[in-house]
């Protein structure tokens, strides 16, 4: 059978932990790709529930085979103490080797309902903020690792209302702002 959703043993979102609905625990991801114009470079984008802790990897094509190494390859850049649960994806081929994924990195991998984009909404605002940076028209092709390192980079250290005006590193870290002290003239 061919077309999207043909993903073998594909585990629906209906089937994820409630836990992972209430953000409330850091290590439960969602992912996507981010094609570049005219089909001109991917991008990986992860995203941690909890603390938007954004993941980014160059990929060499929209290719299966290539994301369970590039997924590993990214959770590496983690701090030692952050340890992973879930990761939900949209119907995407390319996660099509999630039993994989799930081998490489221990995280149970899960899939949203088809056309319902607002179950990784997290994600796909993530991909928007990417696009501040790599418009929309852009051949991906041209932007270096060290591109998406910068962009990433970006992401993770711009304060967040949601987090209270803290960065995804600052949380993702477990590293409080210092508190204003009140000068009396």
């Amino acid at each position: 059978m061919a077309g999207r959703g043909c993903i073998p043993n594909r585990v629906d979102i209906q089937q994820r932990p409630k836990i992972v609905e209430s953000k409330s625990r850091t290590g439960d991801w969602e992912g996507d790709t981010i094609i570049g114009a005219k089909q001109q470079g991917v991008i990986l984008s992860l995203v941690d529930r909890k603390t938007k802790f954004t993941l980014l990897g160059k990929m060499k094509g929209k290719y299966a085979a290539q994301v369970p190494d590039l997924i590993k390859k990214c959770f590496k850049r983690l701090p030692k103490k952050v340890t992973g649960h879930s990761i939900t994806f949209d119907n995407g081929k390319e996660f099509s080797k999630h039993e994989e994924i799930t081998k490489k990195t221990g995280l149970r991998c899960y899939f949203a309902t088809p056309y319902h984009s607002w179950e990784r909404g997290l994600n796909e605002h993530t991909n928007g903020l990417v696009r501040q940076y790599c418009p929309k028209k852009s051949n991906l092709t041209a932007y270096s690792d060290e591109d998406i390192q910068y962009v990433e980079d970006q992401l993770n250290n711009r304060p967040r209302k949601v987090l209270g005006y803290r960065t995804p590193k600052e949380v993702i870290l477990g590293m409080q702002r210092p508190q204003k002290i009140a000068l009396h003239c």
